[in-house]
């Protein structure tokens, strides 16, 4: 288990959140650049690193846990609103609440999908994880703070999902060093979850960034940077 792995997933959500407090809150088009960017490099690593390398277990039932993966995802956001793909939404209630559905929902998340990263044979995955969740803490500190609660109150809420991902790998890691059980048998099942979790959130920030499916040459460009970088990884890996 490497410690900066840890302080990177932990530092891209927390300091991804924070940001809220620094930029304007209209920061729709830049959000969106940022999102095709990290969309395309997610997408490109699960088709180049991880599937590759879950389907090469042998396990002629891994397709079932992508597919699990995929709509667990879909359940998920019922909850979560799509804050995990960077979706601010905007409501017009009189009286806030606080969003349980959506903290349970994303820190579930989070959590699922530092538990491969235990296996260590997959930067990229750090990588992407790192950056998915920049936009995704973005949203969720946008949320919070549309509930109405205190900078303070935000900034616990944010920590604790920045942890979520960093708990995942450690618990997952303690595991499979036998310090709690022995359940590495079941790591290619885990990436087969977190593959179908990746899927559908990548696909859906690639289609859904674009107003109207126009043709914007900045997507186009964060996009096919993105790939490049997941490429470049690729053919040095």
């Amino acid at each position: 288990m490497e410690t900066w792995e840890l302080i990177l997933l932990f530092s891209s959500s927390l300091l991804g959140g924070l940001g809220i407090f620094l930029f304007k809150k209209d920061n729709s088009n830049r959000l969106k650049l940022v999102l095709s960017f990290s969309g395309a490099y997610l997408f490109a690593i699960t088709v180049l690193h991880l599937m590759p390398d879950v389907y090469s277990s042998g396990n002629p039932q891994i397709g079932l846990y992508i597919l699990g993966g995929f709509l667990l995802q879909i359940l998920m956001e019922q909850f979560s609103e799509g804050i995990e793909h960077g979706h601010i939404h905007k409501h017009s209630h009189k009286h806030y609440i606080f969003p349980f559905g959506i903290m349970i929902s994303l820190c579930l998340h989070a959590f699922l999908e530092g538990m491969p990263l235990a296996q260590g044979q997959h930067k990229e995955l750090v990588y992407g994880i790192a950056l998915h969740h920049i936009p995704a803490a973005f949203a969720l500190g946008s949320v919070l703070l549309e509930n109405k609660l205190s900078k303070g109150s935000v900034t616990s809420l944010l920590i604790l999902f920045a942890l979520m991902s960093p708990l995942g790998y450690w618990l997952s890691f303690e595991i499979g060093q036998g310090s709690i059980g022995n359940i590495e048998v079941y790591f290619d099942r885990i990436m087969g979850v977190v593959i179908g979790i990746f899927l559908h959130i990548s696909t859906t920030i690639l289609f859904e960034s674009s107003v109207d499916h126009k043709f914007n040459l900045k997507k186009i460009v964060a996009v096919l940077l993105g790939v490049s970088i997941a490429l470049a990884g690729f053919f040095m890996h």
